[in-house]
């Protein structure tokens, strides 16, 4: 008999308890691509005023990454990093939409319920 793996086994694993938080959560990639990284708003996070709260003093962000940095050493050495270039990439797909989401539930224009409709109507033409 083999052994069985324990359910609930990330019971003291700190990563996942950290993810989970409010406390330590991060924008959305939605809410970056409509918000974020909009000319203007760019403009503005990239020059903010002095916060004593933020770390480096809220001088040194990624908006990308929605993340502060220490130092401006740390900030490009982050746009060099792998977790920034993912995060770049995944930033030019479009946006998840609601339509989407119908058309992933099959409401939506490609359906097999709009496929029938159009059907019934021709042949309703043609009959006539």
């Amino acid at each position: 008999m083999t052994r069985l793996r324990r359910s609930r086994t990330h019971k003291a694993q700190r990563d996942v308890h950290r993810a989970s938080r409010t406390r330590a959560r991060t924008r959305d990639l939605d809410q970056i691509q409509l918000i974020d990284l909009d000319p203007k708003n760019r403009a503005k996070l990239e020059a903010q005023e002095l916060d004593h709260e933020k770390p480096g003093l809220a001088q040194h962000y990624c908006v990308e990454c929605a993340k502060y940095y220490e130092t401006d050493s740390a900030l490009r050495s982050h746009w060099k990093s792998k977790i920034h270039k993912r995060r770049c990439k995944t930033l030019k797909e479009p946006v998840y939409t609601i339509e989407e989401s119908e058309r992933a539930a099959g409401l939506g224009r490609d359906s097999k319920r709009a496929v029938t409709a159009v059907a019934e109507t021709d042949v309703a033409v043609s009959q006539s």
